[in-house]
C-alpha cells in the first residue's frame, strides 16, 4: 500500500478535479520506482518505464532536453503519482507537433485519472507550447490505451506495420492524433 501524504502543488502544476500534473524531479525517485515495481504486470508488454535509480536519472536528463517534456499525473489530495505522460520529439516551426507516451501505475488505473491527466497535458501542449498536433502510436491489442485516447478526443489516422521495436520485436501500431482547436 502506498503511503498517503499531503503535497503542496508546485506553482507550475496544472490541475483538474481529480489530478494535477507537474514535472518530475530527482526527489520523486523513491516513490516513482516503488510504483514501477508494483506495476510490472500492468505495464507488460506495453511500456518499459525507468526501473532503477540510474534509469530514472537518465529519464530525467532525457526529458530535460528542449524537445521533450515529462509530466507526472498526481492525485489531488494525496499527491501520489498516479501515472506519467511523456511528450517527446516536439517539433516547432510549421509542423508544431509532438509524440505522446504514457502509463498509469497500479491502483490508479480505471479511475479516470489518466484521462484527466492526459487532457491536462494536451491543454498545456496546445496553449503553452502552442503545438498544433499530438500523436500517440499504440499497439492495436492495447485496448486500455486505445480507449484512453479515444475518450480524450483523439482520432485514428492510420496503421503502421512494424513501427517500433519493443521487447525485441518489431510491433505494429495504430496512429492516433489530436489537433488543437482553431
Amino acid at each position: 500500500m502506498r503511503q498517503t501524504r499531503q503535497v503542496a502543488r508546485p506553482k507550475s502544476a496544472r490541475s483538474a478535479a481529480q489530478v494535477f500534473i507537474r514535472p518530475p524531479a530527482p526527489a520523486d525517485a523513491d516513490e516513482f520506482l516503488t510504483a514501477v515495481r508494483g506495476s510490472v504486470a500492468l505495464h507488460r508488454p506495453w511500456a518499459s518505464p525507468p526501473a532503477s535509480e540510474a534509469q530514472f536519472a537518465a529519464w530525467l536528463r532525457q526529458m530535460s532536453e528542449p524537445q521533450n517534456h515529462a509530466f507526472l499525473i498526481c492525485e489531488n489530495g494525496s499527491g501520489q503519482i498516479a501515472g506519467v505522460v511523456n511528450l517527446t520529439n516536439v517539433i516547432l516551426g510549421v509542423f508544431r507537433s509532438g509524440y505522446l507516451g504514457y502509463y498509469a501505475f497500479a491502483g490508479f488505473e480505471q479511475r479516470g485519472l489518466m484521462r484527466a491527466g492526459l487532457s491536462l497535458v494536451a491543454r498545456h501542449a496546445f496553449r503553452q507550447l502552442k503545438l498544433h498536433r499530438l500523436e500517440a502510436n499504440i499497439q492495436p491489442q492495447n485496448l486500455a490505451s486505445v480507449a484512453l485516447v479515444r475518450a480524450c478526443g483523439f482520432q485514428r489516422e492510420g496503421y503502421s506495420p512494424k513501427y517500433l521495436k519493443l521487447g525485441g520485436q518489431w510491433r505494429d501500431h495504430e496512429r492516433w492524433a489530436l489537433l488543437a482547436s482553431a
